[in-house]
């Protein structure tokens, strides 16, 4: 068996992603065959394997920073939410049940074997395996059917290293509260501490870190400073609100303003980072009309919940925006759930059994929701010539009334447009560089702006970039031997229990 170790965090959005990726592109930039792992995941963002297996998007993104293919068995179990109460299971890549959190129970012991057999697989094949954890490992009424972060250490035998975002404040407390609400057993797996989003004088922390080892007896084995622009592939909506500067200066007069309507089911809300890479363009999250028809381009994006999340569209006010936009001959693009929303009718026997929904009426399309998912990754070329690669992950099947706006390479034409308004099922067509160039050119002059999309950004160099700077912040700021001394050898033994100590999980 190879070595491995589960990166946890003392909340969500702690870091835990970035510096899986990180610790990834250091282990893999020194020789060794690297592979990413998340047992759950809950997440709307996802991606498609080669196979057409559907997993979490960040594990994806971790894939590329360990420089290998994304596998299902890389986040055996997918969790994505459709309302605050069901989410749709995803078991190695395959939706298998609609659950809530109860039923959600009966299926722990199956999920946690897969998880496993997941995790001996890639240890078989890798020389070290990097597990992200989910959320924090202090949820303790989530403990009896934790498959994720201390019951999968504890059944896997995993050391663990516990991330904090102290730029969120009171760092110090959540990681000793973290580590004090675990039991006995679980405590003896967590071997230290790192500190996220640092900004100032390291020796300002010093005093607290200090005490931190006092106190729980587990060494911080990292500071790493905030760093601005580092934005990868957002494991969930929280990163949603952290202002996208633009990635430079624009290249002609004027920058270009993005508005993406801020969906309470949206996924795959990544099909915006490419925009956000291209120097003068300003993305935004947004929610209120004034937003929307102050932009230069409105993204209407996917949804786990189209047509729940169309009501919730019409109840702000955010339809007349769009048909306002549409009237008056300004951009919009709708992505997969948004293209549906965009289209005339929805007919959805599946995801909220509504049956016939009207659409928004400003494409030519209708949709009609499968119960099977139709998961892939089309290649085609675009209208202007263009080559496109793109993945899908819909229920709803599209016909629409128009040309299309790509053709597959076996002659199938996919999406649409009418007048100023673009549609697609496919997801990730802005990362390809040649078609975001023409269609922001497009955007631009019907936008009436003197915008220009630089001609070598490079959507796929930008993203490993990032991971080669997450890369160096593990490297530089980190105590790497400590790490591998970690992943080599497990956790210590004899650390010390940190009262007052959750009781014992049942097996």
């Amino acid at each position: 068996m190879s070595g491995a170790l589960l990166v946890a965090g003392t909340t969500s959005d702690a870091g835990k992603s970035l510096l899986t990726a990180g610790i990834c592109r250091w282990l893999v930039r020194r020789g060794l065959s690297v592979a990413p792992f998340k047992a759950q995941n809950m997440s709307l963002n996802s991606w498609v394997t080669a196979d057409g297996a559907e997993i979490g998007r960040a594990q994806a993104v971790q894939a590329a920073a360990a420089r290998v293919e994304p596998e299902a068995a890389m986040n055996p179990v997918l969790l994505k939410p459709g309302s605050d109460r069901h989410s749709q299971v995803v078991l190695l890549g395959r939706p298998v049940a609609e659950v809530d959190a109860m039923s959600y129970r009966e299926h722990k012991p199956r999920l946690l074997e897969v998880a496993l057999e997941s995790l001996a697989d890639l240890r078989r094949r890798f020389d070290v395996v990097v597990c992200e954890g989910a959320g924090s490992p202090a949820e303790i009424n989530l403990r009896d059917r934790d498959i994720a972060n201390m019951g999968l250490a504890r059944a896997a035998g995993l050391p663990v290293v516990v991330v904090g975002d102290i730029d969120r404040g009171g760092v110090f407390a959540s990681m000793f509260g973290t580590l004090s609400l675990l039991s006995a057993a679980d405590q003896a797996l967590v071997a230290g501490f790192v500190v996220n989003k640092f900004r100032g004088d390291p020796a300002l922390l010093e005093p607290g870190l200090a005490m931190l080892r006092v106190l729980t007896g587990r060494p911080v084995l990292g500071v790493v400073p905030w760093v601005g622009g580092l934005q990868l592939d957002l494991e969930d909506s929280l990163g949603m609100d952290v202002p996208r500067a633009p990635a430079g200066p624009p290249v002609g007069a004027e920058t270009l303003r993005v508005a993406v309507v801020r969906l309470p089911r949206v996924s795959n809300a990544t099909d915006v980072d490419a925009l956000a890479c291209e120097p003068g363009v300003e993305v935004v999250f947004a929610d209120r009309p004034e937003q929307v028809l102050a932009a230069d381009l409105a993204v209407l994006p996917g949804s786990r919940a189209t047509v729940t999340d169309l009501d919730w569209l019409r109840s702000r006010g955010l339809d007349v925006a769009l048909a306002l936009r549409a009237d008056r001959g300004l951009p919009v693009l709708g992505i997969c759930g948004g293209y549906q929303m965009l289209g005339c009718t929805i007919v959805d026997p599946v995801e909220s059994r509504r049956g016939e929904v009207e659409g928004l009426g400003l494409l030519p399309a209708s949709t009609r929701f499968e119960r099977d998912k139709t998961l892939g990754r089309p290649r085609g070329t675009a209208a202007g010539g263009e080559p496109v690669e793109a993945y899908e992950i819909h229920h709803g099947i599209v016909t629409a009334d128009a040309e299309p706006l790509f053709t597959t390479s076996d002659g199938v034409g996919e999406g649409c447009r009418a007048g100023s308004v673009w549609g697609t099922t496919w997801h990730g067509v802005l990362e390809n560089d040649l078609w975001r160039r023409a269609f922001l050119r497009e955007v631009a002059d019907l936008a009436g702006r003197a915008f220009e999309p630089a001609q070598r950004t490079s959507f796929a160099a930008v993203r490993d970039a990032r991971l080669d700077a997450l890369g160096d912040l593990v490297e530089n700021h980190c105590d790497t031997g400590a790490l591998l001394r970690l992943i080599e050898e497990g956790a210590p033994t004899g650390l010390p229990f940190v009262p007052p100590g959750a009781p014992e999980v049942p097996a």
